[in-house]
């Protein structure tokens, strides 16, 4: 436990408001407005014409004030209250199961491995139709949270609604406490190399012991020749966090990150103080614009210490901090208070909400910022990787069939009609003849943007008269655009083929499986690997 790095993206406080000097004016504009507020208020909720709910009016005029400010900054109810806590200390009391809508359902799509879900034979693609005495729908999908998390040595009654099953299956599920894994997967990639890959996908509390935890591990199997720090897609955490974990690549003594408040003579800096467990050691640190908040102060600090490469795509582009300050009856309140910058001393936030929300990408295009090493970097508009390499893009038509939760639902009917590894023991034409079959029986109908402006021309031709040779060619168009659509399945079979697998590695195995799968065709970590070979300068 590191008592200095209390602050946090999101980091917990108690603020406490005294009157300085100079403050009397703020002051007083606080305590009018207030006053007026609460007299406004009172005289609707007691006075309108209709009835109105005294707490669900406050909670409008709450989330009509915050909404002029940045989307960071939130009033936190009971319910979400939960959500941070997860943050904050890495652990829930739940049953280890992800939840989310496919094809309008409120369905299992992941499960904690080693946890009571998954022990008491809840499977990925079952549906819940009743949790307790609620039933479950879309509806009320924002309060699953409320109904599944509880206090540890607590059951939950869970209804389930599963392919192949006429009748609905009941499951009496003990509640455990769940800690959460921000390192999802760790190994060498490839297996028979001395390549370590890191998947850090959050930055809660434990975050970097796992990363320290996990290279001492590898250290002790083989010598580590190189590491790939996957942060794609890492939305980000703790401030402590990211500091932690920057700490086991950088030097003892070198700036990680520094907070500036509304005073910037009171900007804190944050430097490194315990020896690297990974020193010296080869680092490529993969983003994207998933990547965030402490995703790029990790990213940034490693950019401008030289320490390795990042490769990837330019990062979401949020370097605010947030506070969160208790209140009563179980609320409480997330406000930005900071703003961050990196060691050179640049802000990577892409948005300035305090000027009607503009882009900051041209801003300070006078400032220089340097690395140790003397190589120039930008500052706004997040990190952007010394290499840049591009997932490689995926067609409307696959698009299409994930938006429809095609490759989800064909995964759960084969994972549960077969007892065999169908990643091992079928053939890949055999699994897209499966496939196409499957989408058939669902009545999946793939229309291109060629189909929907064809759609509309037809339309727009019958209004008009005397049109029967347009229309006829118009009808000829069609026919190639039809049997255009027809062949997407053979023309995009590999990118079919990916995504099956990884939808049937994800049943098999949950979340590890996922990731082993797809880094078979991931293009970036492609690129990185081969770059490992060569020595990062």
């Amino acid at each position: 436990m590191k008592p200095l790095y209390k602050l946090s993206v999101i980091t917990i406080v108690i603020i406490s408001l005294g009157f300085l000097p100079g403050d009397n004016d703020i002051y007083f504009q606080i305590s009018k407005n207030i006053e007026l507020f609460g007299r406004i208020y009172k005289e609707v909720a007691v006075n309108y014409v209709e009835d109105v709910d005294p707490e669900e009016f406050m909670l409008a005029g709450i989330k009509g004030m915050l909404s002029s400010l940045d989307p960071y900054t939130n009033f936190i109810d009971e319910n979400l209250q939960k959500d941070i806590d997860v943050i904050t200390k890495g652990k829930y009391g739940g049953i280890g199961a992800s939840v989310g809508i496919r094809n309008s359902e409120v369905t299992i799509v992941d499960l904690l491995e080693g946890y009571s879900a998954q022990r008491q034979g809840i499977k990925i693609g079952d549906i819940i139709s009743k949790i307790d005495e609620n039933n479950i729908s879309v509806e009320n999908y924002e309060r699953l949270t409320e109904f599944l998390k509880g206090e540890p040595g607590t059951s939950v009654n869970i209804l389930i609604k599963r392919d192949g099953e006429s009748k609905l299956m009941n499951f009496n599920i003990l509640r455990e406490e769940i800690e959460v894994k921000n390192l999802t997967y760790y190994g060498f990639v490839p297996e028979n190399s001395d390549n370590v890959y890191l998947k850090l996908s959050s930055f809660n509390r434990s975050a970097g012991d796992e990363v320290k935890k996990a290279l001492v591990e590898l250290k002790s199997a083989k010598n580590i020749g190189s590491i790939i720090l996957d942060l794609r897609g890492n939305p980000g955490g703790l401030l402590d966090a990211a500091i932690d974990v920057s700490e086991k690549f950088l030097k003892k003594g070198q700036l990680i990150v520094s907070v500036q408040g509304r005073d910037s003579s009171e900007t804190k800096y944050y430097y490194s103080k315990e020896e690297p467990v990974a020193q010296e050691i080869k680092l490529i640190v993969l983003i994207d614009e998933g990547s965030a908040s402490a995703s790029e102060i990790v990213a940034g600090a490693i950019q401008d210490h030289d320490r390795g490469l990042i490769l990837g795509t330019n990062s979401f582009g949020k370097g605010l901090v947030q506070t969160i300050v208790p209140l009563s009856y179980k609320t409480s309140l997330k406000i930005t208070t900071a703003k961050y910058y990196t060691p050179s001393g640049r802000s990577i936030q892409r948005i300035d909400y305090g000027n009607k929300r503009v882009l900051l990408n041209n801003k300070g295009e006078d400032t220089t910022y340097f690395t140790d090493s003397k190589r120039k970097v930008t500052a706004y508009g997040g990190i952007k990787p010394d290499s840049v390499v591009q997932s490689e893009s995926k067609s409307k038509y696959i698009r299409n069939l994930k938006a429809e939760g095609m490759f989800f639902r064909f995964a759960t009917k084969m994972n549960q009609k077969s007892n065999e590894n169908l990643l091992k023991n079928i053939s890949d034409n055999k699994l897209v003849d499966e496939f196409s079959s499957f989408i058939k029986e669902e009545n999946f109908v793939f229309k291109s943007d060629l189909t929907i402006l064809s759609d509309e021309l037809e339309k727009n031709a019958r209004e008009e008269k005397n049109n029967n040779s347009l229309l006829e060619e118009i009808k000829s168009l069609k026919e190639k655009i039809s049997s255009f659509e027809k062949g997407q399945i053979n023309l995009y079979k590999d990118d079919l083929l990916m995504e099956i697998k990884l939808e049937l590695a994800t049943h098999l195995e949950g979340r590890k499986g996922r990731i082993i799968e797809s880094l078979k065709n991931d293009k970036q970590f492609k690129v990185a690997c081969s770059i490992t070979s060569r020595e990062i300068k």
